[in-house]
């Protein structure tokens, strides 16, 4: 027992051993320390490499290592998911090393970031927004780049994002039957998301809802209503000809024209005149 027991204490001191000596120490000259740096990095220990290069970041200001360290910093908080951290860092090196040939990928990879830190839709988008401003950023300031296209297709998705969360939120209204702020959050998704795939659905939604939202008001204001319906189902055929909810637009603007027909046309003026 006793033998066993010295043997795992000497394992033990021989595994510690080894695990400091990879440790930057007191004494490390700037290129040893750079080289543990990146020892851990080419390991995927990133929680490691991370605390390494910010000592050498510490250490070799003004250097060449402190530069790559800089660099690889950045990259270990990147890999290591800590995308805070990683956006905070890229641009710090853009800030520092503006003339680097580096430059382009730390300000794509740092709106790369913001696009991990994109929640699900129903939580603050505001790292959305963020992200989409800085892609946008990127393809303005390097609209030659090879990423342009992929920097596009990240903001598609985060606007098709934001979208959802504008349609999520008329979706609310309408079930709590709160009709004019319905309408509203629908509009927004239409009107400044047009080319999502939630603002086709948002436009037959839209429709519907004003249809039934005339069908609750007073008689003076029904006219105005269903005619919104109507406006709205002209627009849907200019942007969605081919739609597959065609058939079920149809159907709600023949019903708002009918139900329009019926309103008495004295309060039908007086609400136009309005």
């Amino acid at each position: 027992m006793r033998n066993k027991l010295t043997l795992i204490l000497s394992l033990l001191f021989i595994f510690s051993a080894c695990s400091n000596d990879k440790l930057i120490k007191r004494g490390d000259t700037l290129d040893v320390a750079y080289e543990k740096a990146m020892a851990f990095y080419d390991e995927e220990n990133y929680n490691e490499a991370a605390n390494a290069f910010e000592t050498v970041t510490r250490l070799g200001r003004g250097t060449e290592y402190g530069q790559e360290a800089q660099f690889y910093l950045a990259e270990s908080y990147y890999k290591g998911g800590r995308y805070l951290l990683a956006a905070s860092e890229y641009d710090r090196y853009v800030g520092l090393y503006p003339q680097d040939e580096r430059r382009q990928e730390a300000e794509f990879k740092a709106a790369m970031s913001y696009f991990h830190q994109s929640p699900r839709y129903k939580l603050d988008q505001s790292a959305t927004r963020n992200a989409i401003e800085r892609f946008r950023l990127f393809n303005n300031r390097y609209p030659d780049s090879e990423l342009v296209t992929e920097s596009a297709a990240r903001i598609d998705e985060l606007r098709n994002k934001l979208a959802r969360k504008s349609y999520g939120a008329a979706q609310f209204y309408l079930r709590t039957e709160q009709f004019r702020a319905a309408t509203i959050y629908l509009d927004l998704t239409i009107d400044q998301y047009p080319e999502s795939e939630w603002a086709e659905r948002a436009l037959v939604d839209q429709i519907k809802t004003y249809i039934t939202y005339a069908d609750n008001s007073v008689v003076e204001r029904q006219a105005e209503r269903y005619t919104k319906a109507i406006e709205n189902y002209e627009k849907f055929l200019q942007l969605f000809p081919d739609s597959d909810f065609r058939s079920e637009v149809e159907t709600y603007h023949d019903e708002a024209q009918r139900k329009l027909a019926n309103v008495p046309e004295t309060l039908g003026s007086e609400t136009e005149q309005s």
